[in-house]
């Protein structure tokens, strides 16, 4: 019950009290008036959301974190009778949402729209709704309530930095010459066609040819000639460490205003999913195939996992896998890679995305190494973020195998941290205890 409500009400009693007591007409006439208002009010309140409408649409449904977000709200009266006020709340879960906004006096028959705009400092889906339409009577007395329900999602992608430099793999041959070795895997480089056979994935047919010859035309493939990069994202929620943090508010209220800081949250988790991200872009702006792995649900049974490729279609996929990550998994990073390195072709380079501060990726490491891989472990420094230590230690035992290994910790930047040594790569994989370090010295 409204506090405008329970006034009138109480007027009433009182002038009902009134006239009980004296038989003043003037104390019936105002409990008339009482009752009138009440009336006409509560009919007011019915009829107030009849026939209005409210629309949130959007350019894109896919931005990047600091970029800003920008909806347009469209509130149209349908109906004949003016709308005398309307609330519109915007319950979106998408953090310093400015969608909500009052209007006064919508005439019959009359649309009225307006632009929201918010600065994206959060990656994951956020649903673009619902929004709640309140309106009512003059006074207030009996406000309505309608909810619209939400009707998309916003992904917002993971930040990415700028990285000048990272370990260079080599390929499996000088200078990436074909191979030309016919393979029954999918791989980045199409190799030529020939008629479909029964029992042909119905994706490696080549339209084209097929229009052009009228029948089933199959595209064949051959082995890449350069290494895979593959990236390991450890998501398993035991070894994740965070310190409290709020939101910057400079960078919620300046819509206007320049923002080029992007400040990570302190958490590995964050950390890490920026890192995997920019390591991606990278490599595939390299014409790379990259692929991502990762376990990031409890008790789901199979990791997450997408098989290497080239392009811009490639940095996509990556980034949509990455947005909604939650380091919720029970999984080890150590047995993720272990149990997926047998399909790894050999020569290709495994970057591993770690807070742990276990032997256990030592072992895997040289376990990579064993197998003709060429491992990169990028060391998340959990004591820094409020986690266990041992880092270092992890890091001194990569070294004695001859493991290239970046140390980051909470507020380094990113672009100088991962600046590992080109020459960490040796010539193969060996077993030798060569001291080789690819730890930074950060200014």
């Amino acid at each position: 019950m409204s506090t405008s409500l329970r006034i009138v009400l109480v007027l009433l009693g009182l002038s009902l009290l009134a006239l009980a007591l004296t038989g003043l007409p003037i104390y019936e006439q105002l409990s008339y008036v009482w009752v009138f208002l009440l009336a006409v009010s509560w009919i007011w309140s019915k009829l107030s959301l009849d026939g209005v409408s409210l629309e949130r649409t959007t350019r894109s449904r896919r931005a990047h974190v600091g970029q800003i977000f920008e909806e347009r709200f469209i509130a149209e009266n349908k109906g004949f009778l003016p709308r005398l006020w309307l609330q519109i709340r915007d319950r979106s879960d998408l953090p310093g949402s400015r969608g909500s906004r009052v209007m006064t006096m919508l005439h019959g028959h009359e649309f009225r729209s307006y632009r929201a705009r918010t600065r994206l400092i959060r990656r994951g889906i956020f649903s673009l709704g619902p929004t709640e339409l309140v309106s009512g009577d003059l006074f207030g007395l009996f406000p309505v309530r309608r909810t619209v329900p939400a009707d998309g999602a916003l992904l917002v992608y993971p930040t990415m930095v700028e990285l000048d430099a990272f370990p260079s793999p080599p390929g499996l041959l000088p200078g990436g010459e074909a191979l030309r070795l016919r393979s029954h895997h999918v791989t980045p480089n199409a190799a030529g066609v020939r008629e479909y056979v029964p029992g042909d994935p119905l994706n490696r047919i080549h339209w084209l040819s097929t229009a052009r010859r009228n029948t089933l035309i199959t595209k064949e493939f051959e082995l890449d000639p350069l290494a895979e990069i593959w990236i390991f994202l450890d998501a398993e929620e035991r070894v994740q460490a965070a310190l409290p943090h709020a939101l910057p508010e400079h960078a919620v209220e300046a819509i206007w205003a320049p923002w080029t800081e992007i400040e990570l949250s302190p958490s590995t988790e964050e950390y890490g999913v920026s890192i995997a991200a920019s390591l991606a872009r990278h490599f595939l702006r390299r014409q790379r195939a990259v692929g991502l792995a990762s376990y990031h649900q409890a008790q789901r049974g199979t990791p997450d996992i997408l098989p290497p490729d080239r392009g811009g279609r490639q940095l996509g996929k990556i980034l949509e896998a990455l947005a909604p990550l939650r380091a919720r998994g029970d999984l080890p990073i150590s047995a993720l890679v272990t149990a997926h390195a047998q399909h790894i072709p050999r020569g290709s380079t495994v970057i591993v995305i770690t807070p742990a501060a276990e032997n256990e990726v030592a072992l895997m490491a040289d376990l990579l190494r064993q197998r003709g891989l060429y491992p990169v472990v990028v060391l998340l420094d959990a004591a820094s973020f409020g986690g266990v230590r041992g880092t270092k230690a992890v890091a001194a035992a990569l070294a004695t195998l001859g493991v290239p290994a970046c140390e980051i910790a909470r507020g380094d930047d990113l672009v100088t941290a991962l600046r590992c040594e080109m020459d960490a790569f040796p010539a193969r994989p060996t077993h030798g205890r060569r001291q080789v370090t690819g730890r930074l010295v950060w200014s």
